[in-house]
């Protein structure tokens, strides 16, 4: 199958669709703005002008009841699904010839253009089609677009019989939208016979894939928000690889199957089933007293809760089939069976259901060919919002005998009349208005909903007393009471179904996070009915699936989530307690790819059972690695081979009750018996300012001299009169020390963050402010990572945010911390204790101690070395505020300062890891985990500079640039200038190499100007090193930045300067740049890096008359110039060469007179920047003259 066209088809074919039906209500008079009047007059339906036929009137009603009350919009996003999943279904059943009159509907066998049905018009017999008007169309020739428009017609409603769930008869409006000109080209009907090869319809699977692509646009629009009823189908939809769902129904109904009958053939076909371990004898008695003798076929139920398309169910259809024909069934029998008494399927969204329910017939229909002469009963079904339904329950219960209702359960069942079990009428509209409460947000909450007792034991009454009003009403008068009746007869059958107990469930249950993308109504069911299980719509279905089958057999997929994250410690607990895990198979997400799922979380599928203590499970870890592209396995050895035998109840003895299966016999034994880490640290979450945007800077973006360093306190901070102070907010994997540069805004102790009040609910939005632990040092880590945990050690000074947070202690205590996180033994754990890889602090306390550790010199030393090779690796670049100057200033030839300065790189990353190596040996060797990991001591990367020639020449150029613009000097070590508005600044701090006058410097990919960038760079390298080695110089750093055919060194400085610098600058400050490049446009006529801390009202009036205006001059007089050497040129070649390069210039003159305009115009209004305010804000104050607006301005604040 070509999921790949299907993927691009289905969305295309959804817009297609909706634009086709909203194209007929247009027709029809209804439009999202307007509903155009109704006139009828005798047999005629007059809407704006345009007659039709009377019948049309009333269907136009329908369809405006319809729109008004559901939305223009949904009405016709319905009606195109309605259309496109039976468009689907005609298509899949011609395929495979399962039409009774043996023609193709859509499509013809020859590849015609006009399909085979309206060769044969005058052939069929459809149920209610008129002969004489189809031979009066075939014979007119003119007409085959009505003719082909009644033969689909009556073909939908000849299949009503069999599939009235997506056949409804089409007589109301549903006939209004029927797509128009379908015998088009570029028809949906031709699309889709086009554009899906024939063989991709020969599996039942298209369906599903089908589906899944067809609202994955609607999925997009949706996803990542707070999730509305009816974009919970499309947020939540995920076809399940065949793999898991193979897993998934061998794990249920074949291991039911096999635990009374272990030798069935049945299990040579199961290739996902997970042979049971040998068991303890006592487990081996349990498991015989709740392990029935002997299974009759017919008795065993399985249910999916949240079917969508059906894959789940048409697997076990295979399993079951197979199960019937080993007791001796008769293969024509037993879909029947199967549909009617061993399958159950519900969902919310009723494409779902109606296409999960035609996989199944069709699925039937191969194996029974009789099947679609008559309605076959099914148990799929969508579960209705009463809140979509129009019952009168006084109606219903106008007919009540006027019993009170007598519990059936209260009588002996040879004693029980039917008669009797009646109820009053208050009674019976007291039931009903109950079950339209329970099913009034069901579009919502869907398999979910709680039946309660006392409401079960009256429904087969009311039942009664709904059937009777169904079938003596008759009258027209008494059309509501008979709606009412069959709408309470559909909230009734699914009442039933679910209080039923199954025997197997299985499920791929949506997934919806409580503080993402949960509505209000499903959050509150979640508090009420699923409070251990409210993380995650997914926990509440499992927690529902337990309670469906009870003592059976349950298996889903989900996030991996649950298995270790604090959030779902007692949903854990319940499992543990209340059932047993058989098996699992956890895909964690690895950060290089989507898991199996095609998602990018990690996912674990598992089965369990009820409760059975000291059962061997059997537990996977599936990496992505052992997947292909669409998810499948490589092998099954890759599933299979990589399991482990664990007792399930012991991880109640883990920290929050985590899933931590990972862990070797003596891992877990460590970590349920040794002390934890929260029993020597504390540990605490950080702020959540609730506007980084504006409370976050990087500390470049600010004067300097607003920004308060080594402050121990908050008395002191508060003191100190300073607005911004360090910030630790987490970031990338780096160990020991970094990721240090952000500021917050706390002056006056968080005056302006505790002020932060939402405009709506009045409550401060910032909480978590750190308190006493505020400005201490401690111990932080990276919480979201790949590549596991990376502590680092925080001096005094900062404040932590919650993506930061902090473990305080001694700093004894806190440096053996640092070392078990960041060692072998720490990611053996933590790996375990963090399924999704975000390490909170719950997983970070959790580590066993060996306390013995704790004060041992060696590891102290280790810690002590490593701390201070990253710390100095820091202060090595720009970027820190410890910098002093770069390392590469020294000697007089540049290639010999590189390669001490990468010499000296490469001897800290090998000394790093060698006392990494050290720690490793150390611990594994005290915690005894020798065996498990003796061979893994590579921990991780280091994650020290090791240093190359490309990145090193742009920190010389960066410095070069910040010499010439102030920042830094060639006199003094540090940072020189980083105040505000260029006040305070003194020109004798740069004598060796003078600093710009105005902080101006045009980078111009020609030699416009003798103080522009490249010239500049020239002189830097002269002075910085030496005169005799200039040229020498220039080679080494221009072959250092990949020099091009034909050009100088200066050449390629110049283009580099030009082209990339910009671009490198702003990936090195996080899209806050310190030196601002304005820019005429694309032909870069005129370019120009200003320093931020030295813009002032003046700088714009300055660029323009120093540099632009000049620049127009000598532009023109260059234009002029070639204009007589092409005259003059002795060849076409020179003269083709000369009009192209002022071709060029003309195009930079006037690019450069539209910037002059603009320049002259921001010039006057004399700009005064406030720094504090970011570069963010700030950078977007000058219109277009600046490069990158849009990626600066819209980035985030990292």
């Amino acid at each position: 199958m070509n999921r790949n066209k299907l993927k691009t088809y289905a969305p295309k074919a959804r817009r297609d669709f909706i634009a086709a039906v909203t194209a007929r209500a247009i027709k029809f008079g209804i439009s999202k703005d307007a509903i155009e009047p109704v006139q009828v007059q005798g047999n005629i339906a007059l809407i704006a002008g345009q007659a039709h036929p009377r019948k049309v009137a009333d269907q136009r009603l329908k369809l405006e009841a319809r729109v008004k009350t559901r939305g223009f919009e949904q009405v016709m996003e319905e009606a195109a699904y309605t259309w496109f999943n039976r468009f689907a279904a005609i298509r899949y059943m011609e395929v495979h010839g399962y039409l009774d009159h043996g023609y193709r509907v859509l499509s013809h066998p020859e590849g015609k253009a006009t399909p085979e049905i309206v060769e044969h018009a005058q052939h069929l017999d459809l149920p209610g089609l008129d002969k004489e008007k189809v031979i009066e169309l075939k014979l007119d020739g003119t007409k085959e677009g009505d003719l082909y428009r009644m033969l689909l017609m009556a073909q939908c409603n000849a299949l009503n019989s069999a599939m009235p769930f997506l056949f409804e008869r089409i007589d109301d409006e549903t006939e209004l939208l029927l797509p128009d000109n379908l015998l088009h080209s570029d028809s949906v009907i031709r699309q889709m016979v086009i554009e899906i090869e024939e063989a991709d319809w020969q599996e039942i699977e298209i369906i599903g894939w089908l589906y899944q692509f067809y609202i994955s646009e609607k999925k997009d629009q949706v996803i990542g928000k707070v999730v509305k009823s009816e974009d919970i189908p499309a947020a939540t939809q995920l076809f399940t690889p065949n793999w898991i769902v193979k897993y998934m129904v061998q794990n249920t109904l074949g291991a039911k199957w096999l635990a009374t009958y272990p030798q069935s053939g049945i299990r040579a076909k199961m290739e996902f089933y997970i042979e049971p371990a040998e068991q303890t004898d006592g487990v081996n008695t349990k498991l015989a007293e709740i392990t029935p003798k002997e299974l009759n076929p017919e008795e065993i139920t399985f249910l999916d809760p949240a079917c969508g398309s059906g894959h789940i169910l048409v697997e076990a259809y295979d399993l079951f089939k197979d199960i019937y024909l080993e007791r001796g069934y008769v293969l024509r029998d037993v879909p029947r069976l199967i549909l009617e008494k061993n399958l159950f399927g519900l969902d919310v969204d009723d494409r779902a259901a109606q296409m999960a329910a035609f996989a199944l017939l069709m699925k039937a229909r191969n194996d029974d060919r009789r099947i679609l002469e008559k309605h076959q009963k099914m148990n799929v079904k969508s579960i209705l919002s009463s809140k979509k339904l129009n019952i009168d329950d006084q109606k219903i219960a106008s007919d009540s005998n006027k019993f009170e209702l007598i519990p059936s359960d209260d009588l002996l069942p040879e004693t029980i009349q039917q008669p009797m079990l009646s109820m009053s009428a208050a009674t019976a509209t007291q039931t009903l208005a109950e079950l339209v409460a329970i099913f009034r947000d069901a579009d919502s909450i869907g398999s979910l909903t709680k039946i309660p007792e006392r409401l079960l034991k009256r429904l087969p009454i009311l039942r009664n007393l709904a059937e009777k009003q169904l079938l003596s009403r008759d009258r027209l008068e008494d059309s509501l009471a008979a709606k009412s009746a069959f709408f309470a007869l559909k909230l009734i059958d699914q009442a039933e179904t679910l209080s039923m107990h199954f025997d197997c469930v299985a499920a791929n249950p949506p997934y919806i996070g409580n503080r993402a993308g949960m509505n209000d109504t499903i959050k509150q069911y979640a508090q009420d009915y699923f409070n251990n299980a409210r993380g995650d719509t997914f926990s509440m279905f499992v927690a529902r699936g337990l309670e469906f089958c009870r003592t059976g057999y349950m298996s889903m997929v989900t996030l991996d989530s649950w298995l270790t994250l604090s959030t779902y410690e007692y949903f854990r607990s319940d499992i543990l307690n209340n059932s047993t895990i058989l098996s699992l198979a956890h895909m964690p997400y690895e950060g290089k790819k989507p898991t199996a799922m095609g998602i990018n979380f990690g996912v674990a599928c598992f089965t369990l059972r009820g409760v059975c203590s000291k059962y061997m499970g059997y537990f996977i870890r599936q990496r992505y690695v052992d997947l292909i592209g669409d998810g499948s396995l490589k092998s099954l050895s890759a599933f299979t081979g990589l399991g482990k035998r664990i007792d399930g109840g012991q991880f109640l003895n883990a920290p929050a009750n985590a899933i931590v299966y990972g862990l070797s016999d003596q891992g877990r034994r460590k970590l349920f018996s040794a002390t934890p880490l929260r029993d020597l640290v504390d540990a605490r979450e950080g702020m959540a300012t609730a506007g980084n945007d504006r409370f976050l800077r990087w500390w470049h973006e600010v004067p300097y001299g607003n920004i308060a360093f080594n402050i121990n306190s908050g008395t002191e901070a508060v003191e100190s009169g300073s607005k911004w102070f360090p910030y630790n907010k987490g970031g990338e994997y780096k160990r020991w020390f970094g990721n240090i540069g952000l500021i917050v805004n706390w002056e006056n102790d968080g005056l302006e963050i505790k002020g932060n009040i939402d405009p709506i609910t009045q409550r401060v939005r910032s909480h978590n402010y750190n308190g006493d632990y505020a400005f201490l040092p401690g111990l932080t880590w990276t919480s979201m990572s790949s590549k596991g945990t990376a502590a680092r050690i925080m001096p005094n000074g900062f404040m932590f945010d919650a993506k930061g947070p902090m473990a305080f202690g001694s700093q004894e205590t806190i440096n053996f911390a640092a070392a078990l996180m960041n060692s072998v033994v720490g990611r053996f754990f933590l790996s375990s204790l963090s399924a999704t890889k975000d390490f909170k602090i719950g997983h970070i306390l959790a580590l066993p101690v060996e306390k013995s550790m704790i004060s041992k010199n060696s590891i102290h030393e280790y810690v002590n070395e490593l701390w201070g090779l990253a710390k100095n690796e820091w202060a090595s670049f720009e970027t820190s505020w410890e910098f002093q100057s770069p390392p590469l200033i020294s000697g007089h030839c540049i290639k010999n300062a590189f390669v001490e300065w990468q010499a000296k790189c490469h001897r800290s990353y090998s000394r790093s890891g060698e006392l990494q190596r050290h720690v490793d040996e150390e611990l594994v060797d005290e915690y005894g985990l020798a065996e498990e990991l003796g061979d893994k001591y590579e921990s991780g990367e280091i994650t020290l500079y090791i240093g190359d020639n490309q990145s090193d020449v742009f920190w010389l150029a960066s410095y070069s640039i910040g010499c010439m613009m102030g920042r830094y000097s060639l006199d003094e070590p540090g940072l020189i200038y980083a105040n505000s508005g260029n006040v305070g600044f003194d020109p004798s701090r740069y004598t060796t190499f003078p600093a710009d006058d105005d902080g101006i410097v045009p980078i111009m990919q020609a030699d416009w100007f003798d103080d522009d960038a490249t010239n500049r760079v020239v002189e830097f390298i002269k002075v910085a090193w030496s005169p005799e080695t200039l040229a020498e110089n220039l080679k080494f750093v221009a072959d250092s930045l990949g020099t091009k055919s034909g050009e100088t060194p200066i050449d390629t400085i110049r283009r580099y300067l030009s082209t990339d610098f910009f671009k490198d600058h702003l990936k090195t400050y996080k899209k806050r740049p310190i030196y601002w490049l304005f820019s005429s446009g694309k032909e870069k006529a005129f370019e120009a890096l200003v320093y931020l801390h030295r813009y002032n009202e003046g700088t714009l009036s300055r660029m323009r008359m120093e540099y632009v205006t000049p620049l127009q001059g000598r532009i023109a007089s260059k234009i002029d110039q070639l204009g007589r050497d092409i005259d003059a040129a002795a060849s076409t070649a020179a003269q083709n060469k000369l009009r192209k390069e002022q071709e060029k210039l003309k195009k930079q003159q006037a690019e450069l007179v539209k910037f002059d305009e603009e320049l002259r115009h921001y010039a006057d209004m004399r700009i005064k920047l406030d720094l504090d305010d970011g570069v963010k804000v700030n950078y977007g104050k000058f219109g277009t003259l600046l490069a990158e607006t849009k990626a600066i301005t819209g980035g985030s604040e990292e």
